[in-house]
């Protein structure tokens, strides 16, 4: 079965840097969307970034500019490279995965997506 498993989160000051990775397996379908998705608590769960197979990229305007998604495909590795952390980007962070179909397009909307992981914190402090 589909497994993604998330790792990379820690406790950080305001300004500093993580890099997220999101290990996947047991999926079967060449093309593919991926996301990050982060939620505080009280609050919603929210896309952050996604990118589909063909390597286009989408991003929250939140983080535009500060946040890099990426893939390594020799692995099946989903990455998130944070910059400029805040403290409003306290969340748990979750990767998902969904297949991609034909003339859609891959943005991190959460209802999309069907495989989730379990989850890595991110804490930033002022």
């Amino acid at each position: 079965q589909v497994q993604l498993v998330e790792s990379g989160g820690g406790s950080v000051q305001a300004g500093g840097s993580l890099r997220l990775s999101c290990a996947a397996s047991g999926y079967n379908f060449r093309r593919y969307c991926m996301g990050w998705f982060r939620q505080a608590p009280g609050k919603e769960r929210e896309g952050v970034a996604s990118l589909n197979s063909d390597g286009t990229t989408y991003y929250t305007d939140s983080v535009k500019g500060r946040f890099t998604i990426s893939t390594d495909t020799a692995t099946n590795t989903l990455y998130l490279l944070m910059n400029s952390l805040k403290p409003e980007d306290t969340a748990m962070y979750y990767c998902a995965l969904r297949r991609w179909d034909y003339g859609g397009l891959c943005t991190p909307n959460k209802d999309a997506y069907g495989f989730w992981g379990q989850g890595t914190q991110v804490t930033v402090s002022s």
